[in-house]
């Protein structure tokens, strides 16, 4: 026998105790378990505390103690040992017993009450192995008579057979190995064999399994199990390494080991599989996790009839929040939300749960740090397998750039169109005012140059007056095509519509530009245009600027011996008419914007010509007033081709 100074107050055994020689005179005893229950009781202690059958009996219904010692309520382990005043079954009468903390080698605590003022001799340790003896006697006997009661109405199970448990080891799909001391497996399992592919009739090592960086660990839970005996048969060690296969392929194991009779006992579980998952996950969880940052947006879930919510990493940024510090909660996210957008928020989630529908919505909330941000929630409902809604569930986003662009874009929106109202308001203004000069102008011109007053002796005066005209006739072209866009962008520009002949049309256009194609030496000239009678509805004035604009940029940007010609088709429902021309061509990367308005195609010989660029716009937008449409194909230095498709008559 031993006393253990690494317990305070607690004695353990080993099993080479002293034979017990049994006074003649017995001193009062009883022992406790843990949980305060009587596990013996002698004689002398029976016929001291006048009951004939302590078992079952808990400390606190034989003893009082005071105060100070231990309270009734209070756990027996917090009874020190020593010598304590105490009152048997509530007799006033103190008693004085020894109590001492007994541990056996199973681990296993008692508590030894031992009678000191009954005129015996006490004598605790040379009676020590005897009492412990009758205590598992004792014990036993408490025990049996328990599973008896408890087996009274069931089949008992006895103990498998050897050939049991190799039965089961074979099903088993974890790996099973029994080693010695020393780590040579003496046996294993059919999954050791199948997973790993090892032979069990070679000379293998439980260490030849592990990696090297894996081995400290596996030697020193083996040593540990091995040669310390206070682990031996009573501790499990668990641990959780890569091992190789036969093949050289590295498997994730997690494994329990434990000694018992000279052996130690190994079962390892493959979770090979469950790792690549996990780590799969996690994969998925961080790109997840991008992806949510990257478009400023999380996901959450709420189990209705909860407090909290649960939020993803995201969402906590977007409410300006620290994930460690703050608790997504109903009551506190409504210090989060707007004021003015609180009550729309509630009436949402509400109307999702009654009517079981998705939603969406757009709210406010103002973060920590009083700054405002614009959310966009989107919702879904989730129902058990009765239908009903048992949670809502979602993504949000941080729409506040957005929200914020898009509340630019509508001021500069709001500003150009203000811009572009004044800016026509003032062309067409200035085209009123600057026309009524010019036409004086251009009549006092006509009138010196026809000499209409009488003579002019200087013929310079004349050529003077004949440039005077012409430069005041083209700047109010220029005036005309001017008033005219505005009048068009301002939807101002009405169309008098009338029943036309398209010969009659072309005829007049080409009629007026034949001087200038002449003097240009370019041929002019229709093709199918004679022998069809076309008739559409348009406005007159319009269709014959149009054909007047295109007929005239064809000859102005045609080289001396070129040609222009016009051809006329038929279709079913629509008349086309192709404007030709051997000019200079436009880029290619300027055939869209030669429509838009004041641009013009940016070559040296194109500068050279004069206009405000609005030609082709005018023209553009005169054809869609009719229903039509517009198209240009050009090369550069092989000529213009022009298609016009105008519908024979009006939509209403």
């Amino acid at each position: 026998m031993y006393f253990d100074m690494s317990t305070p107050n607690k004695i353990n055994l080993t099993s080479d105790l002293k034979p017990f020689v049994l006074p003649q005179t017995e001193t009062a005893r009883c022992a406790f378990d843990e949980d305060g229950m009587v596990a013996f009781s002698n004689a002398a202690f029976k016929r001291l505390v006048e009951i004939d059958n302590c078992d079952g009996m808990h400390i606190f219904d034989i003893f009082n103690f005071s105060n100070d010692v231990i309270d009734d309520d209070q756990d027996i382990m917090d009874l020190q040992s020593g010598e304590h005043d105490v009152h048997i079954k509530g007799n006033p009468i103190i008693t004085e017993f020894h109590f001492d903390w007994l541990q056996t080698i199973d681990g296993r605590n008692y508590l030894i009450a031992s009678a000191t003022d009954d005129g015996l001799e006490t004598n605790f340790e040379d009676n020590l192995d005897n009492l412990v003896a009758r205590i598992h006697d004792s014990t036993s006997r408490i025990k049996s008579r328990e599973n008896e009661a408890s087996n009274t109405d069931k089949n008992l199970i006895s103990d498998p057979a050897p050939e049991d448990y190799a039965a089961l080891a074979s099903m088993s799909e974890d790996i099973m190995i029994i080693c010695n001391r020393q780590g040579n497996i003496i046996t294993a399992n059919d999954s050791f064999v199948n997973m790993l592919g090892y032979d069990t009739n070679e000379n293998l090592s439980f260490f030849d399994l592990f990696a090297e960086e894996d081995l400290h660990l596996v030697r020193s839970n083996m040593y540990h199990l091995a040669v310390e005996e206070d682990v031996q048969n009573s501790q499990t060690i668990d641990f959780q390494s890569k091992i190789f296969t036969a093949a050289g392929s590295v498997r994730q194991v997690e494994w329990r080991q434990k000694f018992s009779n000279g052996k130690i006992y190994c079962i390892g579980h493959d979770i090979t599989n469950v790792m690549r998952q996990q780590e799969d996950l996690r994969r998925r969880q961080r790109e997840l996790s991008e992806a949510e940052a990257i478009g400023r947006m999380g996901h959450w879930h709420w189990l209705i009839g909860e407090d909290e919510i649960s939020w993803s990493e995201e969402i906590y940024r977007i409410f300006g929040v620290d994930e460690n510090h703050y608790t997504p909660h109903i009551n506190t996210l409504t210090d989060l939300v707007h004021k003015r957008d609180l009550g729309r928020v509630v009436q949402v989630f509400q109307r999702a749960i009654i009517e079981e529908k998705n939603y969406d919505m757009e709210f406010r909330i103002t973060r920590p740090g009083g700054d405002i941000r614009y959310i966009m929630c989107e919702g879904r409902c989730e129902k058990n397998d009765d239908g009903e809604v048992i949670a809502l569930y979602g993504i949000m986003q941080d729409m506040t750039e957005r929200m914020l662009y898009e509340q630019e874009l509508r001021q500069a929106k709001d500003a150009s169109e203000q811009a572009y109202a004044a800016k026509s308001q003032f062309l067409a203004n200035m085209s009123h005012e600057l026309r009524t000069p010019l036409n004086a102008i251009i009549g006092f011109s006509e009138m010196i140059e026809s000499q209409m007053l009488g003579p002019i002796f200087n013929e310079k005066y004349l050529e003077y007056a004949g440039s005077i005209k012409q430069s005041g006739e083209h700047l109010l072209d220029l005036i005309s095509d001017i008033l005219d866009m505005s009048k068009i962008e301002a939807g101002k520009h009405t169309l008098d519509l009338e029943d036309i002949n398209i010969n009659d049309i072309i005829a007049r256009a080409t009629q007026m530009v034949e001087g200038r194609a002449n003097e240009g030496e370019i041929s002019l000239r229709t093709h199918n245009v004679e022998n069809s009678d076309v008739t559409i509805t348009a406005d007159r004035r319009a269709l014959t600027q149009i054909f007047l604009n295109l007929l005239s940029n064809a000859v102005k940007f045609t080289p001396p011996h070129g040609s222009v010609w016009i051809e006329c088709y038929q279709r079913e429902e629509f008349v086309s008419l192709r404007f030709c021309d051997t000019g200079i061509g436009i880029p290619p990367n300027k055939l869209a914007s030669v429509l838009r308005p004041f641009e013009q195609a940016s070559s040296h010989y194109t500068r050279e010509h004069e206009g405000t660029g609005l030609g082709l716009s005018i023209t553009k937008e005169l054809i869609e007033l009719h229903g039509g449409a517009i198209n240009i194909e050009s090369t550069v230095d092989i000529g213009t081709t022009v298609t016009v498709r105008l519908p024979y008559k009006q939509k209403t």
